[in-house]
């Protein structure tokens, strides 16, 4: 009796089994067996999931004040090959330069020293560069270098923009006497900056910077001598911390470099804000870009 009861278990056994391997071999052919080995269910009638259109990511606008400048122009030039949607101002308004990259570039005439030269320009910006500075009185270069740039950070500022990069410059000792209102411009407005973007101001500090220059029709290579100094200078860098003359040694930089460095603290938002020397602009500059 025992050994026909046995047998019984064992038969049920195989039979369930056997339904749960079918049903498993089923559903993958898009039918399955249900709990009720006489009855078939139909097959699931799966429709295609409805395409949404999404809209693509918002193109980064970049405004760069004295986008025709030596400087500004490889700014320019740099963010157009990063993809971005570049714009202009600058007191003299379109670029001269006969370059096809300039065509795509979207240019303002204004004077930073107008409160309302900025109002058009800033529209959509999300970043700006400033590349704003000159030489002349020393009551003219605070303006230019100074109170210029510091209307721009405000208004920016007040506009949303949501990073700001001012390319300054490093100190450089018994110059800095003989050029006050070149430099207390640049310290003041670098001051503005790291007020009102305490977490998207970035400041450029270079030194000389070199590259090709374009004056009208001619173009002056000053890499000719900026490129050997900047590769002495840069195994010298102890002689910067000499009183007096030591920041005469600070090493030339390639525009390039800094342009390239620019567009990078402008759009990456984990760039770190706050002042970047020399060498740091030359450390950033190796690092591929994200």
């Amino acid at each position: 009796m025992r050994t026909i009861v046995s047998r019984l278990i064992r038969f049920k056994s195989s039979i369930t089994q056997t339904r749960f391997v079918s049903a498993s071999s089923s559903s993958a052919g898009g039918r399955y067996l249900s709990t009720d080995s006489n009855k078939i269910d139909e097959p699931f009638n799966v429709e295609e999931a409805e395409t949404v259109h999404v809209p693509p990511p918002p193109t980064e606008k970049l405004l760069v004040l004295g986008g025709n400048g030596f400087v500004g122009s490889h700014v320019c030039k740099e963010a157009l090959d990063r993809g971005l949607s570049v714009s202009s101002l600058s007191r003299s308004g379109k670029s001269s330069l006969q370059e096809s990259w300039a065509t795509r570039v979207t240019w303002h005439q204004g004077n930073l020293l107008s409160s309302d030269s900025l109002k058009d320009a800033l529209d959509g910006v999300t970043s700006v560069i400033s590349c704003v500075g000159g030489f002349g009185t020393n009551s003219y270069m605070y303006k230019i270098n100074g109170t210029a740039n510091i209307n721009a950070i405000r208004a920016a500022s007040e506009k949303g923009v949501k990073r700001f990069v001012y390319i300054s410059a490093a100190d450089f000792g018994l110059a800095n006497y003989l050029l006050s209102g070149y430099y207390e411009g640049k310290r003041a407005a670098e001051t503005e900056l790291l007020t009102r973007f305490a977490y998207g101001g970035i400041i450029l500090r270079p030194g000389f910077i070199y590259g090709t220059r374009s004056v009208g029709s001619m173009k002056i290579p000053l890499g000719v001598f900026g490129s050997p100094m900047e590769m002495v200078l840069q195994q010298a860098k102890p002689l910067n911390q000499l009183p007096l003359v030591g920041p005469l040694f600070t090493p030339p930089v390639n525009v390039e470099s800094v342009a390239k460095v620019a567009v990078r603290a402008a759009t990456d938002p984990v760039f770190p804000p706050g002042i970047v020397d020399v060498h740091g602009i030359q450390r950033y500059s190796q690092q591929k870009s994200r």
